[in-house]
Protein backbone atom coordinates (compact mmCIF):
# COMPACT_ATOMS: atom_id res chain seq x y z
CA UNK A 1 0.00 0.00 0.00
CA UNK A 2 1.57 3.60 -0.89
CA UNK A 3 1.12 6.45 1.62
CA UNK A 4 1.06 10.48 1.35
CA UNK A 5 1.16 12.66 4.41
CA UNK A 6 -0.71 15.96 4.29
CA UNK A 7 2.01 18.11 5.51
CA UNK A 8 4.39 17.26 2.61
CA UNK A 9 1.86 17.80 0.22
CA UNK A 10 1.19 20.77 1.40
CA UNK A 11 5.04 21.39 1.51
CA UNK A 12 5.31 20.34 -1.95
CA UNK A 13 2.92 22.77 -3.28
CA UNK A 14 2.30 25.60 -1.90
CA UNK A 15 5.28 28.06 -1.48
CA UNK A 16 4.87 28.64 2.06
CA UNK A 17 7.03 28.68 5.45
CA UNK A 18 6.55 24.54 6.64
CA UNK A 19 6.39 25.76 10.17
CA UNK A 20 3.05 28.21 9.22
CA UNK A 21 2.14 24.54 8.02
CA UNK A 22 2.64 22.62 10.78
CA UNK A 23 0.92 25.41 13.40
CA UNK A 24 -2.79 24.22 11.28
CA UNK A 25 -2.02 20.89 10.52
CA UNK A 26 -0.79 19.47 13.84
CA UNK A 27 -3.60 19.06 15.83
CA UNK A 28 -6.08 18.15 12.19
CA UNK A 29 -7.71 13.94 13.37
CA UNK A 30 -5.78 11.49 11.88
CA UNK A 31 -8.38 8.22 11.83
CA UNK A 32 -8.05 4.52 10.48
CA UNK A 33 -11.21 3.47 8.51
CA UNK A 34 -11.82 0.08 7.96
CA UNK A 35 -12.77 -1.82 4.86
CA UNK A 36 -16.77 -0.83 4.30
CA UNK A 37 -17.25 1.36 7.31
CA UNK A 38 -17.91 5.15 5.77
CA UNK A 39 -16.82 8.40 6.58
CA UNK A 40 -20.30 10.25 5.16
CA UNK A 41 -23.57 8.98 4.86
CA UNK A 42 -26.06 10.16 2.15
CA UNK A 43 -28.45 12.40 5.10
CA UNK A 44 -25.69 13.37 6.64
CA UNK A 45 -24.34 16.87 6.19
CA UNK A 46 -20.36 16.83 5.58
CA UNK A 47 -17.99 18.72 8.25
CA UNK A 48 -14.75 17.55 6.68
CA UNK A 49 -12.73 17.42 3.69
CA UNK A 50 -10.79 13.78 4.00
CA UNK A 51 -7.13 13.55 3.05
CA UNK A 52 -5.90 10.10 1.81
CA UNK A 53 -2.77 9.47 3.33
CA UNK A 54 -3.10 5.71 2.91
CA UNK A 55 -5.86 3.24 1.38
CA UNK A 56 -8.86 3.71 -1.43
CA UNK A 57 -12.31 5.87 -0.51
CA UNK A 58 -15.09 5.91 -3.00
CA UNK A 59 -17.29 9.23 -3.69
CA UNK A 60 -20.85 7.87 -4.97
CA UNK A 61 -24.79 7.65 -4.59
CA UNK A 62 -27.01 5.02 -5.04
CA UNK A 63 -30.60 5.84 -7.32
CA UNK A 64 -34.14 5.00 -6.39
CA UNK A 65 -33.57 1.40 -7.92
CA UNK A 66 -29.92 1.13 -5.67
CA UNK A 67 -27.98 1.28 -8.22
CA UNK A 68 -24.29 2.62 -7.22
CA UNK A 69 -23.15 5.66 -8.93
CA UNK A 70 -19.54 6.60 -8.16
CA UNK A 71 -18.23 9.80 -9.10
CA UNK A 72 -15.14 9.88 -7.56
CA UNK A 73 -12.26 7.57 -5.93
CA UNK A 74 -9.58 8.48 -3.77
CA UNK A 75 -6.44 6.95 -3.51
CA UNK A 76 -3.12 8.00 -1.21
CA UNK A 77 -2.53 11.93 -2.04
CA UNK A 78 -6.24 12.39 -3.08
CA UNK A 79 -8.67 14.69 -1.48
CA UNK A 80 -12.47 13.90 -1.50
CA UNK A 81 -15.11 16.39 0.14
CA UNK A 82 -19.03 16.47 -0.32
CA UNK A 83 -18.41 20.66 -1.35
CA UNK A 84 -22.56 21.37 -1.74
CA UNK A 85 -23.21 19.63 1.49
CA UNK A 86 -19.74 20.97 3.44
CA UNK A 87 -20.40 25.02 2.38
CA UNK A 88 -23.96 24.95 2.04
CA UNK A 89 -24.64 22.95 4.76
CA UNK A 90 -26.83 20.75 3.41
CA UNK A 91 -27.34 16.65 4.25
CA UNK A 92 -25.39 15.15 1.48
CA UNK A 93 -26.65 13.16 -1.32
CA UNK A 94 -23.67 10.96 -1.50
CA UNK A 95 -22.04 8.12 0.82
CA UNK A 96 -17.80 8.47 1.11
CA UNK A 97 -17.04 4.61 2.02
CA UNK A 98 -13.26 2.92 2.35
CA UNK A 99 -12.77 0.91 -0.11
CA UNK A 100 -9.70 -0.78 1.44
CA UNK A 101 -8.86 -0.19 5.09
CA UNK A 102 -7.68 3.56 4.76
CA UNK A 103 -5.82 6.60 7.19
CA UNK A 104 -7.30 9.65 6.31
CA UNK A 105 -6.52 13.27 7.59
CA UNK A 106 -9.90 15.40 8.74
CA UNK A 107 -9.65 18.97 7.87
CA UNK A 108 -12.00 21.07 9.01
CA UNK A 109 -13.75 23.16 5.92
CA UNK A 110 -13.00 26.41 7.51
CA UNK A 111 -9.15 25.86 7.63
CA UNK A 112 -8.70 26.11 3.89
CA UNK A 113 -10.19 29.17 4.23
CA UNK A 114 -8.55 30.10 7.22
CA UNK A 115 -4.97 29.14 5.80
CA UNK A 116 -6.19 31.25 2.64
CA UNK A 117 -7.01 34.57 4.51
CA UNK A 118 -3.43 34.88 6.05
CA UNK A 119 -1.32 33.50 2.59
CA UNK A 120 -1.43 34.51 -0.64
CA UNK A 121 0.55 31.29 -1.73
CA UNK A 122 -2.10 28.85 -0.03
CA UNK A 123 -4.98 31.11 -1.25
CA UNK A 124 -3.94 30.60 -4.91
CA UNK A 125 -2.96 27.01 -4.10
CA UNK A 126 -6.28 26.47 -2.34
CA UNK A 127 -8.38 28.49 -6.08
CA UNK A 128 -6.36 25.49 -8.03
CA UNK A 129 -7.49 23.20 -6.25
CA UNK A 130 -11.50 24.24 -6.46
CA UNK A 131 -10.83 24.64 -10.40
CA UNK A 132 -8.76 21.48 -11.11
CA UNK A 133 -11.32 20.15 -9.14
CA UNK A 134 -14.56 21.90 -11.64
CA UNK A 135 -12.16 21.06 -14.13
CA UNK A 136 -12.21 17.32 -13.41
CA UNK A 137 -16.09 17.15 -13.17
CA UNK A 138 -16.64 19.13 -16.63
CA UNK A 139 -14.69 16.34 -18.13
CA UNK A 140 -16.51 13.65 -16.27
CA UNK A 141 -19.72 14.79 -17.63
CA UNK A 142 -18.57 15.49 -21.05
CA UNK A 143 -17.37 12.18 -21.30
CA UNK A 144 -20.47 10.60 -19.97
CA UNK A 145 -22.48 12.78 -22.72
CA UNK A 146 -20.27 12.50 -25.71
CA UNK A 147 -17.53 9.82 -25.24
CA UNK A 148 -17.85 5.81 -26.37
CA UNK A 149 -17.05 3.53 -23.59
CA UNK A 150 -13.47 3.06 -24.87
CA UNK A 151 -12.67 6.86 -24.33
CA UNK A 152 -14.08 6.62 -21.33
CA UNK A 153 -12.33 3.75 -20.14
CA UNK A 154 -8.79 4.93 -21.35
CA UNK A 155 -9.72 8.55 -19.53
CA UNK A 156 -9.89 6.26 -16.25
CA UNK A 157 -6.82 4.86 -16.69
CA UNK A 158 -5.04 7.99 -17.24
CA UNK A 159 -6.46 9.63 -14.25
CA UNK A 160 -6.35 6.74 -11.83
CA UNK A 161 -3.45 4.46 -13.47
CA UNK A 162 -2.94 2.40 -10.37
CA UNK A 163 -6.11 1.51 -9.80
CA UNK A 164 -7.30 -1.17 -11.88
CA UNK A 165 -5.70 -3.53 -10.00
CA UNK A 166 -6.97 -2.40 -6.36
CA UNK A 167 -10.41 -2.06 -7.47
CA UNK A 168 -13.25 -4.60 -8.84
CA UNK A 169 -14.30 -4.52 -12.22
CA UNK A 170 -18.09 -3.99 -11.70
CA UNK A 171 -17.13 -0.54 -9.52
CA UNK A 172 -15.25 0.61 -12.49
CA UNK A 173 -18.23 -0.01 -14.65
CA UNK A 174 -20.38 1.85 -12.44
CA UNK A 175 -17.96 4.96 -12.59
CA UNK A 176 -17.48 4.93 -16.55
CA UNK A 177 -21.50 5.15 -16.66
CA UNK A 178 -21.37 1.43 -18.67
CA UNK A 179 -22.37 -2.41 -17.35
CA UNK A 180 -19.14 -5.01 -16.66
CA UNK A 181 -20.32 -6.82 -19.74
CA UNK A 182 -19.38 -3.20 -21.93
CA UNK A 183 -16.43 -2.62 -19.73
CA UNK A 184 -15.19 -6.59 -20.35
CA UNK A 185 -15.37 -5.87 -24.53
CA UNK A 186 -13.71 -2.79 -24.12
CA UNK A 187 -10.53 -4.24 -22.20
CA UNK A 188 -10.82 -7.01 -24.87
CA UNK A 189 -10.86 -4.76 -27.80
CA UNK A 190 -8.06 -3.06 -26.55
CA UNK A 191 -5.84 -6.03 -25.59
CA UNK A 192 -6.52 -7.48 -29.13
CA UNK A 193 -5.39 -3.88 -30.73
CA UNK A 194 -2.13 -4.06 -28.99
CA UNK A 195 -1.55 -7.49 -30.21
CA UNK A 196 -2.16 -6.83 -33.81
CA UNK A 197 0.07 -3.64 -33.10
CA UNK A 198 3.22 -5.44 -31.76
Amino acid sequence: MNSSNLKTFLTSNVDMDEQIIREHIENLKKIQVKKGNFLLRQGDVCKHSFFVEEGLLKYYSIDEKGKQHILQFAPEGWFVVDRESAFFNQPSQYFIEALEDSVVTMIDVDMFASLSLHNQSFALFNNKLLHNHIRHLQNRINLLLSATAEERYLDFIRIYPDLLLRVPQTLVASYLGITPESLSRVRKDLATKKHQKQ
